[in-house]
């Protein structure tokens, strides 16, 4: 078994671009080899800012013979089927088949042998097809060539069992030799395995390995950031991205000068980290430390000092900007910006957004009613400016910090820090394992974005198909999702759905108002009148609430999912919606849901689900066939068996302790109640002919099963329920 060993080097490749294609060399080749019958037993793929390399384990010296047969016509076919079959499977004579039979009688079939390849040349076929076709998101041509890479493209090292694999791509030959690190690595050197290659790479000063890279740096950060009296602060995003950025990592600590420490420090780290790819430090407080962490590719005579220097001039030009952005924005109120937010639009059909953050002012008003400690004046105030600083200077340059930034300008505005705070948290959270706003006040703002922002798409139809959410509209009804569940809020979402489309039609008739005068000359009567009516939710606004209910139906679902819960159990809370039973407080839905869960995990529960899966087959057959509805109440003086009247009387019993339960929100209760009816409906099953001969009797009986479909249904749809 043989060792392949593939390099390809070139320039710089952008270091977002590393990982990713070193799992695509690696899956094109090996996919290649599988291809041809070649199935290699172990492959592995890396990436510096220079090379992307491969190594391949248990390669054979040459791919399997093929044996094929091919089944032909019958012996008794025309001559033109047989001519036929023969130019397809590239015989000649018909001699050249053999004949096989089965029950139907004796038919031609073509053996064809394929001897098989040499590993090497199917590899001198692959590579330059593989190199050609690469799927970089970016590529270049460079020179008089027609090849495109990332980058201008030097050599590739191309080598099986220690020996050169011959073939070239645009005037590029493959070969044994490779570079190592652009300055302290020598001149070309030759390999003859992976591991003579992995070896002389990292006496050439260049680590292969990206992990082994990411390692060192974040080993070396730290020693520097202990050795000051400081902690690092983690970022992997960070550290994958540096790791690809040098191919032999010297970690070196400046210093931040002091005069810009005044800054808000997510102003400070966002420039260290989006522009200089810096590592920020903090100090035991948790707060920004004046140092800062910088990755060198190579080991400088004077120990790093020219170089933490250079990067100190930097930063220190770019601290100068974000100091300037900084106080410039101060000189402007969030409320004096207010106007600029009308030449913001946000979303072409859906207006401006100076609207946008009227609407999140009025819901974030209302739900202030509803969400235990919130001050209804502060939750319109923080809603009407938590957009307001997309028009400063300070997120034009990072805007990553919309929010935050809207945070510290209202603090310094003197609206105080519940405000500002709320306005920094109302984007979070931006993802599933981002933190949900910490004040009830940031919640409120937060969920009325959201809403707002969800009810707007869904009112224009711009919803998620399929993997495509160009608007992360899931993310932010998941967002919602986690607000209420982990904070335990009560929120009924339709009313909130309603509200929202109620505010932006109110919106709409203000300009419609005044067209509408302006056009016509009615009165201001008449013109009131046409708004009233024009205003009013419609059948479209309701099938608008209804679809998205339904949207964050399937939401939660997925939610609950991840944490153990069965999606049936929810669909079957939700259904209760179709049943009249609105089912929109997602704090009590879940509740619903763990109790149902709980009932089921018992005998009881599991019998009784099967006794009412008994009971809605039957009645669905009947119904059908009578074309009729069961649901009204049995008459007790029809009944002609001890268990007709035991079930009824139970049911009635178990119904109103059940209705009562779910009055005072026991699930538990509720479900503990309806496990009550296991035996009669057992023993009504085992005594009672359903289909009696009198119809009388026989419609009573249905009626009477309809109650134990009733009855549970006032938990939940049990016809949702799987098994």
């Amino acid at each position: 078994m043989s060792e392949l060993l593939l390099e390809i080097f070139s320039e710089e490749i952008p270091a977002r671009m590393q990982k990713r294609a070193s799992e695509d060399l690696q899956r094109l080749v090996t996919d290649a080899l599988k291809d041809a019958g070649v199935d290699a037993v172990k492959a592995q793929a890396f990436a510096t800012p220079r090379r992307l390399a491969l190594v391949i384990d248990g390669l054979p010296e040459k791919t399997p013979d093929v044996k094929e047969e091919r089944k032909g016509p019958r012996t008794t076919a025309p001559d033109v089927s047989v001519q036929g079959f023969l130019t397809s499977v590239g015989l000649s004579s018909i001699d050249q088949a053999t004949v096989q039979g089965d029950k139907k009688g004796d038919f031609y079939v073509a053996i064809t042998e394929k001897p098989g390849r040499a590993t090497a040349d199917l590899i001198a076929e692959i590579v330059p097809e593989v190199v050609r076709a690469f799927p970089w998101p970016k590529s270049m041509r460079w020179g008089t060539g027609t090849l495109r890479w990332v980058r201008p493209l030097h050599s590739v090292l191309c080598i099986l069992d220690g020996k050169v694999v011959p073939f070239e791509i645009d005037g590029i030959r493959s070969g044994d030799m490779t570079r190592g690190h652009r300055f302290m690595g020598g001149g070309s050197f030759a390999v003859s395995s992976f591991a003579d290659y992995k070896q002389k790479l990292h006496g050439h000063h260049v680590m292969l390995d990206p992990a082994a890279r990411a390692a060192a740096i974040h080993e070396g950060a730290l020693h520097l950031a202990q050795d000051a009296g400081l902690h690092l602060v983690e970022d992997d995003a960070l550290l994958a991205e540096v790791a690809g950025l040098v191919e032999w990592p010297v970690p070196l600590i400046g210093k931040i000068d002091d005069q810009f420490m005044s800054v808000p420090q997510e102003v400070l780290t966002s420039t260290m980290r989006a522009n200089q790819k810096y590592f920020a430090l903090t100090d035991d407080a948790g707060k920004l430390a004046p140092r800062f962490i910088v990755i060198s590719n190579l080991i400088a005579q004077d120990g790093g000092e020219a170089i933490v220097n250079g990067n100190e001039r930097v930063l220190r030009a770019r601290f100068s900007d974000a100091r300037f952005l900084w106080e410039q924005d101060k000189k402007a109120t969030l409320e004096s910006r207010l106007p600029k937010l009308e030449e913001v639009v946000f979303q072409a059909k859906l207006g401006t957004v100076r609207e946008k953050a009227e609407r999140i002012a009025k819901l974030a008003r209302e739900l202030a009613a509803v969400i235990p400690g919130v001050d209804p004046v502060k939750a319109e105030i923080a809603g009407r400016l938590a957009k307001a600083d997309l028009t400063s200077g300070m997120v034009g340059e990072f805007p990553e910090l919309q929010g935050l930034m809207g945070g510290y300008y209202a603090k310094a505005d003197g609206l105080g820090d519940e405000i500002g705070d709320a306005i920094a948290e109302h984007y979070s959270p931006v993802g599933p394992s981002d933190a949900v706003p910490a004040l009830a006040l940031g919640k409120t703002v937060s969920l009325a974005d959201k809403i707002d922002t969800l009810t707007g798409f869904w009112s224009i139809d711009e919803k998620p198909t399929g993997s495509k959410d160009p608007f992360a509209l899931r993310r932010a009804a998941l967002g919602v999702i986690r607000i209420l569940l982990e904070g335990k809020l009560r929120l009924p979402l339709i009313a909130a759905f309603a509200s929202i489309i109620e505010v932006r039609k109110a919106t709409a008739a203000g300009a419609l108002r005044a067209a509408y005068t302006d056009m016509t000359g009615r009165t201001e009567g008449e013109v009131v009148d046409f708004i009233e009516k024009s205003s009013s939710m419609t059948a479209k606004d309701a099938v608008i609430c209804k679809d998205l209910l339904s949207f964050f139906a399937d939401r939660l679902k997925v939610y609950l999912r991840d944490r153990g819960a069965r999606h049936d159990l929810v669909d079957a809370v939700f259904a209760l919606n179709e049943l009249g039973q609105p089912q929109d407080d997602l704090v009590l839905i879940v509740k619903r849901v763990e109790a149902l869960s709980d009932f089921l995990g018992t005998e009881d529960g599991k019998n009784l689900l099967s006794g009412y899966k008994r009971a809605v087959n039957i009645l669905n057959i009947e119904e059908k066939k009578d074309k009729a509805t069961y649901g009204g109440e049995p008459d007790p003086a029809l009944f002609k068996l001890g268990e007709e009247r035991d079930l009824f009387d139970r049911i009635e019993e178990a119904r109103a302790e059940a209705t009562h339960a779910i009055g005072r929100e026991d699930f538990a209760a509720a479900m503990t109640a309806l496990a009550r009816l296991r035996a009669p409906v057992d023993a009504f099953f085992d005594k009672v002919t359903v289909n009696a001969d009198e119809p009388q009797v026989r419609a009573n009986r249905l009626c009477l099963l309809s109650l134990i479909r009733a009855a549970l249904h006032e938990v939940a749809d049990f016809s949702k329920v799987e098994g």
